[in-house]
């Protein structure tokens, strides 16, 4: 039997290959003689299991565009009607809901893998900056879609965020009026919100992973140890030019991935099944309640993953600034590839100077995500999220110094294995 199908997959493999001669070679280039370190631990399944949940946004999403209606005074009733009469349509709202949240997950941590193990330095500056890109526009196409339900928080949120343009000397005002459409947040804006987040972004977003893992594949995946495996010794049961430390990412790393993605769909399905407004983090308890302009909210905040830079917007008391300090904390972070100047990559062997501050930067973003999310009438609160946010940009500033003058062990020139 195995023969047999064996057989009729080979078969078809060379019929394709007769008719599309380029599919085979970049298939082996990518899959089977794309040649990953062999020391890879659970750090690395992030990135992968973000195109799983890219790969849901775009289905779910395609579903979800077939009874939605772009108008103000429809908006709220399509979702609505998604979820009361659509057949599975709650299903699918709080696969795309809470994939959203998810996908935010696993950015965070692979960016923190990076932070890690030195995954932009040289060569690989160009593959952590088209990273940065796609958790710019990944951060753009999740606000345009939390504005759609036109719920409470989605009608104020896309005011208040909208609002921060007008900071803006001379254009301010008209800038703000260009993107909405209007005075208010309306029909015209959710229809181009819609037009964005559904085709333009989605477009976006596709052809930066493509580069992304284009840049990656040509210069070759870091580890973590730091060890770059194309300069190591040659030659293993694969292939004698292949470098030894690496493995064939198909089978070996397709197979494993698999394990982990299931477990992921688990724990994504528990959410979806059991608490898919997760206490209100993924879902506002005010978004189940149509926008009224004239009702404005007790406590307006944004979805938790932008509750760190809306905190830091919020701590600084001049509007222009405190804007141009939210936007500065996403922009410093394409720098790091040149503010980084130790002479090893990986945390592994870096001395403790390194590992306080990666320490110091967690609990700064988690505790101004904390910050962001409450009521901001705290003055004590105000106090420290100035504190965090003086700590976050001293993070960045002064990683030159602290990287240089931080010490380092010897590193290995072969991968190791231990966990």
């Amino acid at each position: 039997m195995s023969n047999i199908i064996t057989r009729s997959a080979n078969g078809v493999m060379n019929w394709v290959n007769e008719r599309a001669p380029a599919l085979m070679p970049m298939y082996r280039k990518h899959m089977t003689e794309y040649y990953a370190p062999k020391n890879f631990n659970i750090w690395y399944i992030f990135g992968v299991l973000s195109l799983v949940v890219l790969v849901n946004q775009i289905v779910t999403g395609i579903f979800l565009t077939m009874h939605y209606k772009p108008s103000a005074a429809e908006a709220f009733a399509s979702v609505e009607y998604i979820m009361r009469d659509v057949q599975w349509g709650w299903l699918i709202r709080y696969m795309h809901s809470t994939g959203a949240s998810l996908f935010f997950v696993v950015v965070y941590i692979h960016m923190f893998r990076g932070l890690m193990y030195g995954s932009y330095k040289k060569p690989r500056e160009l593959v952590w900056i088209l990273g940065m890109l796609i958790y710019l526009v990944l951060m753009a196409e999740a606000f345009l879609g939390y504005v759609l339900p036109w719920g409470q928080m989605s009608f104020w949120g896309a005011k208040v965020i909208i609002s921060l343009f007008g900071a803006i000397p001379v254009i301010g005002g008209g800038l703000v009026e260009w993107i909405m459409g209007d005075y208010l947040p309306g029909d015209a804006t959710l229809n181009r919100f819609f037009a964005l987040h559904v085709i333009a972004l989605p477009l976006v977003l596709l052809l930066l992973v493509v580069l992304h893992l284009g840049a990656l594949h040509e210069v070759g995946s870091n580890n973590p140890d730091g060890v770059e495996i194309k300069k190591g010794p040659k030659g293993n049961r694969w292939s004698p030019t292949a470098p030894t430390d690496g493995i064939p990412f198909h089978p070996y790393y397709t197979v494993k991935d698999t394990m982990y993605v299931g477990f992921f769909l688990i724990i994504a399905a528990f959410i979806i099944f059991f608490a898919p407004a997760f206490g209100g983090w993924f879902l506002e308890h005010d978004n189940f309640t149509e926008a009224n302009r004239l009702v404005t909210p007790a406590h307006i905040k944004p979805v938790w993953y932008y509750t760190p830079y809306y905190a830091m917007l919020r701590v600084v008391p001049d509007k222009l600034a405190g804007v141009l300090v939210m936007f500065g904390a996403i922009a410093i972070l394409f720098l790091v590839p040149w503010l980084d100047r130790a002479k090893v990559k990986s945390v592994r062997y870096r001395g403790w100077i390194t590992k306080a501050m990666l320490a110091m930067l967690v609990v700064c973003f988690v505790w101004l995500g904390k910050i962001g999310a409450g009521p901001g009438t705290d003055p004590v609160e105000t106090i420290i999220g100035r504190v965090l946010t003086f700590l976050y940009f001293a993070f960045f500033i002064t990683m030159p110094l602290w990287t240089k003058i931080d010490k380092t062990k010897p590193v290995p020139e072969r991968v190791t294995m231990h966990d």
